[in-house]
């Protein structure tokens, strides 16, 4: 007897990309997201995409994720990072990006590319990602860019914002692809052009070493009406508890029937 096909219910859903931290992989993200993806999976799709480089296992990833080597990042983060030109930076992360889309098309889902999210070092080239849209709508008229985001959730994400392409690059605010990502300060007064204004969620463990450049990503790159906070008591780390990842559901979907998505 033949068995019955069984249709996957999220085929047809909107779709989050889902950018995993510095040191890690998309199959142990999956699995750092899990409480979130067993709340989110009734409304959205979520697909992971692999960084380009390989290197170390980034903080508290081992011994639990030792079986998810070889490790991943997206950006440099040490000095010790092979050195690499913006453009190639950017390039790889791209076809790593487009690898994960065109594959999840491929396994018959068709639902609209809607939001980012990302942990860590994930955060911070989603946030990028999206102020790159933003940047090509500036110039070219809302509805124009190369992509369609709506928003962008942020878990402790980390500025400064990198620059992804031409309509960017130049902002002295911004580090290019190729550079060590984080570790100073990069905004200058006065200049609003860094600011993103598309909508963004960010999710700050207030127990995170690392909160400080978590509210630099908020307060100083981000504008202020476009921009939702979510604190929880917690470290580095994605919540799983379901006091602390229901609020940040209810964020997500605020953000979602605000943006049109429902």
């Amino acid at each position: 007897m033949t068995k019955p096909t069984i249709t996957d219910p999220t085929l047809h859903l909107p779709r989050i990309l889902c950018l995993h931290g510095g040191g890690v992989t998309a199959e142990a993200f999956k699995l750092q997201s899990r409480a979130l993806i067993t709340k989110l999976k009734p409304y959205f799709r979520l697909v992971y995409a692999d960084g380009p480089f390989l290197c170390d296992p980034g903080p508290g990833i081992l011994p639990v994720y030792a079986d998810f080597a070889p490790f991943r990042r997206w950006l440099r983060w040490l000095p010790e990072h092979a050195e690499i030109d913006a453009e190639s930076a950017v390039d790889e992360i791209n076809y790593q990006i487009k690898q994960a889309m065109d594959g999840d098309t491929g396994d018959g889902a068709d639902g609209e590319w809607v939001g980012l999210m990302g942990f860590s070092q994930g955060a911070k080239v989603s946030a990028s990602l999206l102020f790159e849209q933003q940047c090509q709508e500036d110039v070219l008229g809302k509805g124009n860019a190369s992509t369609h985001w709506r928003f962008a959730i942020l878990l402790a994400g980390r500025a400064p914002l990198v620059s992804l392409s031409e309509y960017s690059k130049g902002n002295k605010a911004l580090v290019d692809a190729g550079e060590i990502s984080e570790g100073f300060a990069h905004v200058e007064e006065g200049d609003g052009k860094h600011k993103l204004r598309l909508p963004t969620l960010h999710v700050h463990g207030l127990e995170d070493p690392g909160l400080h450049l978590h509210r630099r990503l908020l307060e100083q790159y981000c504008e202020g009406g476009g921009a939702t906070l979510v604190e929880w008591e917690g470290t580095h780390r994605v919540p799983i508890k379901g006091t602390d990842v229901q609020p940040i559901v209810d964020a997500i979907m605020d953000i979602a029937r605000k943006t049109d998505v429902y």
